[in-house]
């Protein structure tokens, strides 16, 4: 199993983070519809699933949510077609990509991979995986329009983050069809598809909820 995540995929969080879409020497696109998505992965035993508590690593000091939309994999797939990518995922979820921000901070700073911030154990909750056709319209299911899934967060039942597929910047068909032309991706992997603005910092005793389109999917405590 692999999890994939990505970075920057809505315009509001990038300027929330004031992160440029394309750093120096790395493209030369001003149209957000024309890069290619920001692409990293997460050790395996980031997983956390079932409603389990986060313990917040304190050592790796602030530690933020990013509340995103999961898919998951469900055919063996290498250089996907765009056109065709729908057909080889089956289920969604609502995830947090915990990251520690400053850790983060300081690496890219030094010109240093970040993976360590982002890949740490636990870094990568997810709730209960609901069926395509369950959330899906049917011209949607056959790829033909872009899915328009709603997705939220609640934070000891205040509202932090809120948001819809379809204000990524890359749709979720992109997503698989450029990832496959580097990974062979199989059943069971993941992607997290990126955060809406609203990101800030946890700590223990906080208690997370998701939901996707008004459905309560995910439910655990920090500690």
């Amino acid at each position: 199993m692999k999890i994939f995540a990505v970075g920057m995929n809505y315009a509001q969080h990038n300027k929330e983070i004031k992160t440029a879409l394309l750093q120096k020497g790395v493209g030369s696109s001003d149209n957000d519809s024309e890069r290619n998505p920001v692409i990293f992965t997460k050790a395996d035993s980031s997983l956390l699933k079932d409603g389990k508590p986060f313990f917040v690593p304190d050592f790796m000091g602030r530690i933020d949510y990013e509340t995103e939309v999961v898919v998951r994999i469900c055919r063996l797939g290498k250089s996907i077609p765009e056109q065709f990518a729908h057909r080889y995922y089956d289920a969604f979820t609502v995830g947090i990509d915990f990251t520690a921000r400053d850790m983060q901070k300081a690496l890219r700073e030094e010109g240093q991979p970040w993976e360590i911030a982002k890949g740490f154990d636990g870094a990568a909750v997810i709730g209960e995986w609901i069926p395509k056709e369950s959330v899906l319209n049917e011209q949607q299911m056959k790829g033909k329009e872009r899915p328009a899934v709603d997705f939220s967060m609640l934070m000891n039942g205040e509202l932090k983050q809120k948001g819809n597929t379809v204000e990524m910047l890359c749709s979720i068909d992109r997503l698989i069809s450029y990832i496959s032309q580097y990974f062979t991706l199989k059943t069971g992997d993941m992607i997290y598809t990126g955060t809406p603005v609203g990101v800030g910092p946890v700590k223990p005793d906080d208690h997370i909820e998701g939901f996707l389109n008004e459905k309560k999917i995910l439910d655990f405590w920090c500690r």
